[in-house]
């Protein structure tokens, strides 16, 4: 199935209903449609075809899935970018996507002028400019481009659904991030088990907080769009606004990361909200630590809670404890398996094959460490443009996902650590590399090495571990801290710097991480 299908189905059968709530302002199914439509002829006309790409810089806006839609209709790729990205950050993930029109909120503009981007065959966009059709500083007015485009359905995809839709960025081990290309399949595959479509007859409402550029955003909204359901759009997540639309809007079921349900039910102002029409939140994304669970499961009674995992390259989720896993009552023996299974990251979807296997690619037997592998119709092909990360990542049709863990006779996987250092903090992935090449960067760092310690509010914080060099200009916490500040975005700069006269390492000189995290109390 073609992801483009799935809006068209739901301005057919449901289009006088509202698919997005932004800012006060609503837009019908209809409405959706037929600016995407509209939006595809526009983008046609600058060239845009099949196999293009075409690049978002902004926070979540009803936009995003205009742009998605069109650029689907044209069988071009949509890629969406961490608006956080500061300096290389942004410039490296657009010069691998060289996109051929690129997008960006306005408050971004400025920032993506400052680059110095070697993209010389792309229009730029700006969403917030409007009036007429001229131009500012090389930039175009969405709502200009938008009403130029000829209001006719042109354009009918018939392209292969295992062609790439979209294509996100996540953390690479040397600092710079992998491009994942994910197929029509990758989104619709997911929708087809586990979704009801649109229905006129059913109406839901959802909150959509997480970023478009993070899959489980991207996942969120599309499945959405598939089930007809309403999208209450908000730009960035804060705990306040998040209660405020629920209350208002009646929200149903939502999505976030650990460290967004703990702001929320830590909120001096969380009793003063009605959010009795919650019925099903999803979290995921990073470590949840069971205090948190317990206490938000209390504090929301009537909620049906999912923990989903997954990564990128899976398309998203692969694995996930389901609602009844979350009920905290019964006999004391029902009681105990639910917590046990509360630790686990849960059992695999239907349409997702999931193993854990040694160092040779051989299956594990229960309780048996080694790593989690999965393969399905919704996983990746390969990385864009690095086909020696494809071929160390995808082997005899098996994506190994680099994390190690077990799984139990009931098919419950449990995380033991990951085979690569990412960090994961709030959601985001950090890679310990590219943190260290910045900090490597002040004269008075001689080595360093860049870790994460378990945090209750963001899963892990991240903490560097430097040896000061002699001599040298001070490498004080304050010095490093402003380094990072300017080249870093702000999930990925240290929260502590911890001096130290020497790193373990092996004997081949590697440095041993594990150490260090046992040290700092990891």
């Amino acid at each position: 199935m073609h992801s483009h299908d799935i809006l068209a189905m739901a301005a057919a059968i449901v289009p006088e209903r509202d698919a997005t709530v932004f800012d006060g302002a609503r837009q019908t199914y209809a409405e959706l449609a037929a600016r995407a439509n509209r939006l595809a002829n526009a983008l046609a006309g600058l060239g845009v075809g099949p196999g293009d790409r075409v690049a978002v810089v902004d926070v979540n806006t009803p936009a995003h899935l205009e742009v998605y839609f069109a650029v689907a209709r044209l069988r071009a790729i949509y890629v969406p970018m961490n608006f956080r990205g500061r300096g290389a950050e942004l410039v490296y993930p657009l010069e691998v996507a060289a996109p051929k029109v690129l997008f960006a909120g306005e408050r971004y503009v400025s920032r993506i002028d400052s680059l110095p981007l070697a993209l010389q065959e792309t229009a730029f966009v700006a969403f917030a400019r409007s009036g007429g059709d001229s131009e500012e500083n090389g930039w175009s007015a969405y709502e200009a481009l938008l009403a130029g485009g000829d209001q006719e359905e042109l354009r009918f995809p018939e392209g292969d659904d295992d062609a790439t839709a979209a294509l996100l960025f996540t953390a690479g081990t040397t600092g710079n991030p992998k491009a994942v290309p994910l197929s029509h399949s990758s989104f619709t595959s997911f929708m087809l088990s586990s979704i009801e479509p649109a229905d006129p007859d059913a109406e839901e409402c959802t909150l959509l907080t997480l970023p478009m550029y993070h899959i489980a955003g991207l996942q969120s909204a599309l499945a959405g769009v598939y089930g007809g359901r309403t999208l209450v759009v908000q730009r960035q997540f804060e705990a306040q606004e998040w209660m405020e639309l629920v209350q208002r809007e009646r929200v149903q079921r939502a999505l976030l990361v650990p460290t967004m349900l703990k702001q929320i039910i830590d909120h001096p102002d969380f009793p003063c909200h009605d959010l009795s029409s919650l019925a099903v939140l999803t979290y995921g994304g990073a470590p949840m630590p069971f205090t948190v669970v317990e206490r938000a499961i209390e504090a929301l009674p009537g909620v049906q809670f999912i923990n989903a995992f997954g990564q990128t390259e899976t398309g998203s989720t692969i694995a996930m404890v389901p609602p009844e896993d979350h009920v905290l009552e019964g006999p004391t023996d029902v009681l105990a398996t639910r917590r046990k299974h509360l630790a686990s990251i849960g059992v695999a979807l239907p349409d997702v094959e999931v193993r854990i296997v040694d160092e040779d690619g051989r299956e594990v037997g229960a309780g048996e460490p080694g790593e989690i592998i999965a393969r399905g119709p919704r996983l990746m092909r390969g990385y864009w443009g690095d086909d020696a990360a494809s071929a160390s990542t995808i082997r005899k049709g098996w994506l190994y996902t680099g994390d190690l863990g077990h799984m139990d006779e009931d098919g419950y996987i449990y995380l033991g650590g990951r085979a690569k250092d990412f960090i994961k903090r709030g959601g985001e992935m950090v890679s310990p590399e590219e943190v260290e090449s910045v900090l490597y960067a002040h004269p008075g760092v001689e080595e360093c090495a860049v870790i994460g310690l378990p945090d209750e509010t963001w899963g892990e914080r991240v903490v560097a571990v430097v040896v000061p060099k002699a001599g040298e200009g001070a490498a004080t916490e304050d010095a490093l801290l402003e380094v990072v500040q300017e080249r870093l975005a702000r999930f990925k700069r240290p929260e502590q710097v911890v001096f130290v006269d020497a790193l373990p390492r092996n004997d081949l000189g590697k440095v041993l991480k594990r150490e260090l995290r046992e040290r700092l109390g990891g």
